[in-house]
């Protein structure tokens, strides 16, 4: 499908698949301990599997420098990517699981699933181009959308928008986000950062049902807005 290389183990598409989620959410700079800890391995082990990596010409990494994917790299990327992200909105739509479920199915399953499988999946969708999270999903031929949402955290009042993605790597927050009912799609409203580290006052619905929240950082990093223009 990608034309990737017939070798392949998990934790090579994890690597690769880890890196071009940080550089798709705006990592500048991909190192060893960035990686560790978004895997939960020893620093010692993500240096040696970039390096392996570097040795299979799937990652350039120049010491103590930035870590990017070849193309054959990105490649591989893009297919684990696809199957994670289509298997995550196959349990939600069809499978009744919440958003906060499907990650660690997902996590499992990707490295087994057929690509038979993958595209009646796909196609009982009807080819959809985003997850239950609002992430893209790569089309079989390797392309995907360009994303153009921003993280809330980045915005200043009056920005206003719709939330169209949000980070699922903590089930707690998206739990969190369900239990305050808020979700992709909803109108969201900055109306002011609060001084001394203080969280960001946004404002969630459409009239006459908006509610006024405070956000911490990781909260206002995680929710992408696509901001009214």
């Amino acid at each position: 499908m990608f034309g990737a290389p017939k070798w392949r183990s998990s934790s090579v598409e994890d690597y690769l698949k880890v890196i071009y989620a940080l550089r798709e959410r705006g990592a500048e700079v991909i190192t060893p301990s960035a990686l560790a800890g978004r895997l939960a391995v020893s620093l010692s082990s993500a240096s040696g599997m970039i390096r392996k990596l570097a040795d299979l010409g799937l990652v350039e990494h120049a010491r103590y420098g930035d870590i990017t994917l070849t193309q054959p790299g990105r490649r591989i990327a893009l297919e684990v990517l696809r199957r994670h992200r289509l298997i995550e909105l196959y349990l939600v739509k069809e499978l009744d699981y919440s958003w906060d479920e499907v990650h660690d199915e997902a996590e499992l399953l990707e490295h087994t699933i057929s690509d038979t499988l993958l595209d009646r999946i796909a196609a009982k969708l009807g080819h959809p181009v985003v997850d239950p999270h609002g992430d893209p999903i790569p089309a079989s031929d390797g392309s995907i959308p360009v994303a153009t949402a921003q993280p809330l955290a980045t915005l200043d009042p009056p920005a206003s928008g719709q939330i169209v993605r949000v980070v699922d790597s903590d089930p707690e927050l998206l739990r969190y986000l369900t239990d305050q009912q808020i979700g992709l799609g909803d109108r969201i409203s900055v109306l002011e950062r609060k001084p001394f580290g203080g969280p960001l006052m946004v404002r969630v619905g459409s009239p006459p049902d908006e509610v006024t929240h405070g956000f911490g950082d990781v909260l206002a990093e995680s929710v992408y807005v696509e901001v009214d223009r």
